[in-house]
């Protein structure tokens, strides 16, 4: 918001609120007006008393109308009707409440006829209803200083006037007096405007950082629902490619309970692509992609998984005689030669796997497997998934089946990695990684690991196995006197939503006698969805003094409401909009947008994904406090770990 915007902000805002005081004055201000009437008349002065209290009547209606008058808020260069246009600016507003305070200030300061100025025995009455508006005027107008001061000015000089004509010890007291309250009323309308414009300013300010916030993640979203979008298409035949196929696999997973699965891998293609080139390749990979779509029925997903191989799903479980007959038809129509090439140059072997659509990767091992003894049968074969290839796919399951015994027996392991700070000199917190390495299929990935666990209901056995180790480091990290260092613990929102994870960690680390304020508790994002499912567990951790922290923010489910919903200390930056950044990019805006916000919200920021110098300097550039990534270092066993913190306390020793 630049400085023009923000000032004419501030004026919005002190004329909506002298509209709103206006509202409650004006009605005081007739009362009053009415009250010296009835005295005028009391006092034989009726005429004079009419007089007056007509004027007072007309103005206060005027600004009393004035307030009913529409603004015009539009832009200058804004198309709007000729009626819109009409409307006056807020500036034409104030100034005319202005003048209309003005003018009823000097009615008011002509009260003075109505007692022989100041010396009847009215008198007493008058000061006091002067008194009474002017401070009221103050009171309720030091939104905007020139009205209550071109109100209360006329009236008390008046005052001052009259007494000091009147001559006397007492009246020129009291004309001092007056005069000293008319500075004291001048100066605290002032200070009220300042306080006023300092408030509007402020939030005005935060609510422009808000909209560049929200405008900067409306951006990525657009952005990020376009390269999802492309993402999921396969650029050369317009067919689904790999990541498009396991969301439809997903999809129909939860729609439907049985499905079927067709692998096809052209035979002959990689010779051809060879000996005719790759563009020659991409149009026989084209044709092949229209012909199997002419060929498949509605209700099926077709896609390109690798260079020559496609898959098919359909909504519904074939029998085996018609996924035989299709697999025969789809065999011929590839047989038909293509352009420029013999008859049976190229074909296309299938595999076919029929049963539960459960997760894409189980069918693509028993759809692999199938399709693995077609082609080793020769070409343009096809085979069906049966007894005895599941045999061979069980293999794929072993993860599965180790996951427990491997919990058991403790074969998981905790890594950490540090998150830095004060420019990647200081380590502020450990977060702790899961770890497996497979008998068979070596290291495995957290994600993979947790989404069996969560599977078999293994899931708090897990996280009992992730806090022991994560509140040991934390001992050890007291006894070598770096107690100032957290550990950082991640914690799934399945686990938050179905698992009394309060519970568990409290009564973990009290056993332990480990101080709540050594945990850090890392929450993906999507929490946010629907706080009320962990908002009192999350309540509950923090008044105890674990930190939480929002992990992978701006992936779609942020927003600074959440945040404190949450009670959130710290937001972890997605590394998609670190790594990789340069200063003047849109992420380099997101970034910066959300360290001006985490000011005003009073949370901490941490930069995930700090891969190298470029990006590191780029982040220290942006004032970005917390940094983490293999810059700095990578994940390590503890002991490892707190090897590396000492070497790092002992570098720090030495250069200072």
């Amino acid at each position: 918001m630049n400085a023009e915007n923000l000032r004419n902000a501030i004026l919005t805002d002190q004329l909506f609120a002298v509209r709103a005081t206006v509202a409650i004055s004006i009605p005081v201000n007739i009362l009053l007006g009415a009250a010296s009437l009835l005295v005028a008349f009391h006092a034989d002065r009726s005429v004079a008393g009419l007089l007056w209290f007509a004027s007072s009547s007309v103005i206060n209606i005027l600004r009393l109308a004035l307030c009913r008058v529409p603004v015009n808020m539009l832009e200058p260069r804004t198309t709007a009707t000729p009626w819109e246009r009409w409307h006056p600016s807020v500036a034409v507003h104030l100034r005319s409440h202005t003048c209309l305070a003005l003018m009823s200030g000097l009615v008011w300061a002509f009260i003075p006829a109505l007692c022989d100025w100041y010396t009847s025995s009215q008198t007493l009455f008058y000061l006091t209803v002067v008194c009474g508006i002017t401070a009221g005027a103050v009171t309720h107008g030091f939104a905007y200083a020139r009205i209550p001061v071109c109100f209360i000015t006329p009236p008390l000089t008046s005052v001052f006037l009259c007494l000091l004509l009147a001559g006397g010890f007492e009246r020129y007291a009291l004309a001092a007096t007056v005069l000293l309250y008319l500075a004291a009323l001048i100066r605290g309308t002032r200070v009220g405007q300042a306080l006023i414009v300092n408030d509007s300013k402020l939030k005005n300010e935060a609510t422009a950082l808000y909209r560049s916030l929200e405008i900067a993640n409306h951006q990525k979203t657009l952005n990020k629902q376009e390269m999802q979008t492309r993402a999921i298409t396969d650029q050369l035949t317009g067919l689904l490619n790999r990541h498009g196929f396991a969301q439809v696999v997903e999809q129909f997973a939860i729609l439907r309970e049985g499905g079927s699965l067709m692998l096809i891998d052209l035979d002959g293609f990689k010779a051809v692509n060879d000996a005719y080139g790759h563009k020659f390749g991409d149009e026989v990979l084209a044709e092949a992609a229209r012909r199997l779509t002419d060929l498949l029925p509605d209700n099926t997903a077709l896609a390109r998984l690798d260079a020559d191989k496609f898959a098919i799903l359909f909504g519904k479980q074939l029998n085996g005689d018609d996924a035989k007959a299709l697999a025969k038809r789809i065999i011929t129509a590839v047989a038909v030669p293509f352009s420029r090439l013999d008859a049976g140059r190229v074909g296309a072997s299938v595999g076919i796997y029929l049963g539960p659509i459960t997760e894409i990767d189980e069918m693509m091992i028993y759809g692999g497997a199938a399709l693995y003894a077609a082609k080793k049968a020769g070409r343009n074969q096809y085979r069906l998934f049966d007894d005895k290839l599941r045999m061979e796919a069980k293999v794929n399951r072993d993860i599965e089946r180790d996951l427990s015994d491997a919990l058991a027996k403790e074969a998981l392991e905790v890594w950490y990695q540090p998150i830095m700070a004060d420019n990647g000199t200081k380590v502020d917190t450990f977060e702790a990684l899961l770890r497996w390495k497979h008998p068979q299929h070596g290291w495995l990935s957290p994600p993979n690991i947790i989404s069996v666990a969560a599977a078999t209901g293994l899931s708090e056995p897990l996280l009992r196995f992730i806090l022991r180790d994560v509140a040991i480091t934390a001992l050890i990290l007291r006894s070598i006197n770096r107690g100032d260092i957290r550990v950082a613990l991640n914690v799934s929102p399945r686990e938050l939503a179905q698992i009394a994870v309060d519970d568990l960690i409290l009564s973990k680390l009290e056993k332990m006698g480990v101080s709540p304020t050594s945990l850090e508790l890392e929450i993906t994002e999507d929490v946010a969805i629907d706080t009320g499912l962990v908002q009192n567990k999350l309540a509950k951790l923090a008044d105890t003094g674990i930190r939480l922290v929002i992990d992978d923010f701006g992936m779609g489910y942020s927003s600074l409401g959440s945040l404190q919903q949450i009670r959130a200390d710290r937001v972890k930056i997605d590394k998609a909009f670190v790594t990789g950044t340069t200063l003047g990019s849109a992420n380099c805006s997101l970034i910066d947008a959300l360290l001006r916000v985490s000011k005003a919200y009073g949370f901490d920021v941490v930069a995930e994904g700090v891969e190298t110098e470029e990006d590191f300097l780029t982040m220290q550039k942006l004032g970005c406090p917390l940094m983490q990534g293999y810059f700095f270092a990578r994940p390590m066993p503890r002991e490892r770990a707190i090897s590396w913190l000492s070497l790092q306390m002992i570098q720090k020793e030495k250069s200072t």
